[in-house]
């Protein structure tokens, strides 16, 4: 059995599991599927906003599949979250990242 098939399997039992949909969505990343990676990060930012970890690999993805101004944003959201938990070294990487893809100015609508 996979790994993923082991994660899928666990989740049937705990779904809304933070820890194991982020195993999941990075299971998908290895693999190079970076739409299913995207579906699984989107599960757990539904299910539990406040997982900091999910901020900067989801915006990664959206950079991924060429959505540049959504990642901008996810990173921004993920900014304020860190900030508001007190994860100030999360806040920090996902200001870097931001600041990589490009000013403000370059992604308000």
């Amino acid at each position: 059995m996979t790994r993923k098939a082991q994660i899928e399997q666990m989740l049937t039992s705990s779904p809304d599991d933070s820890f194991l949909l982020f195993a999941l969505a990075k299971e998908f990343e290895k693999m190079g599927d970076d739409t299913g990676a995207l579906e699984v990060y989107e599960r757990l930012r539904t299910s539990n906003p406040d997982y900091v970890g999910l901020y900067f690999h989801l915006a990664k993805t959206l950079e991924r599949l060429d959505r540049e101004a959504e990642a901008w944003h996810t990173y921004s959201i993920g900014i304020q979250i860190a900030k508001r938990l007190g994860e100030i070294h999360a806040m920090n990487e996902l200001a870097g990242a931001r600041l990589e893809l490009g000013d403000e100015e370059d992604f308000v609508e």
